[in-house]
């Protein structure tokens, strides 16, 4: 088949002690997976059912682990916030998968940000639209190095901790998600067929806050390499 066009390259996410690239087939994220964030954006913790978005493939935007990556400050948006994700990366999939059937699904992690729009989002939730311009816009998604499992072990504690320009907005610990990573992948199975290469936001501890042209971001994760970038100018 000849293509109309240049054939587009798949996004790819750099792993620890590899010369080979994760490539990404879907980016699925779970809202309010800790119960203090879930108060401070308004909202009653309690444990109901999990809800999801997406944000497109091309929205990752790997994070090199020298720090020398730039973020560009998005369109459209005067009130840009940071939320620091454990992000999970499938190595298998499946539909209605159990827990310990959606656990052995988990390749790999990385730390994430799930950059959002917050005044967007707030105009669209004020009118009952979705979501999609305050969470799915370009490079919305920062991701930094896989870790392959067969070296970190399961990451089902541990502290979760987000630093911007020398002040740490968010700390929590990944064993404070309402849903677990295996919860969670199964209930997503059940709503989709997930396979290798998908992506998983896992959800932010409280904290969430405006970003600036300029701060620099360093986000760590128990011993997953930090993910570091600044704040770049508004494209």
């Amino acid at each position: 088949m000849e293509p109309i066009f240049d054939a587009i390259a798949p996004t790819a996410l750099n792993v620890v002690g590899e010369t080979r690239k994760f490539q990404v087939r879907r980016v699925f994220c779970v809202a309010r997976n800790y119960a203090a964030h879930a108060r401070e954006m308004g909202q009653d913790p309690e444990r109901e059912p999990p809800f999801f978005f997406t944000k497109p493939a091309d929205a990752v935007f790997p994070v090199a682990d020298d720090g020398s990556t730039v973020w560009p400050y998005p369109l459209a948006s005067q009130d840009v916030h940071h939320e620091f994700e454990l992000v999970v990366a499938l190595g298998s999939g499946g539909i209605g998968l159990n827990p310990e059937q959606a656990r052995r699904c988990v390749w790999a992690y990385a730390p994430g940000l799930d950059m959002t729009r917050r005044d967007l989002q707030a105009e669209a939730k004020k009118a009952g639209r979705p979501w999609d311009v305050a969470k799915a816009f370009d490079a919305s998604a920062p991701v930094g190095s896989l870790t392959p499992v067969a070296a970190c072990g399961w990451l089902e504690c541990g502290s979760i901790e987000l630093e911007v320009h020398g002040e740490v907005r968010q700390r929590g610990d990944l064993a404070d998600m309402i849903w677990s990573i295996p919860e969670v992948i199964a209930t997503l199975s059940g709503l989709f067929e997930l396979k290798a290469g998908d992506l998983i936001f896992t959800g932010t501890p409280e904290g969430v806050g405006a970003v600036a042209v300029g701060n620099r971001l360093v986000g760590r994760i128990g011993e997953l390499p930090p993910l570091r970038l600044a704040v770049g100018s508004r494209v």
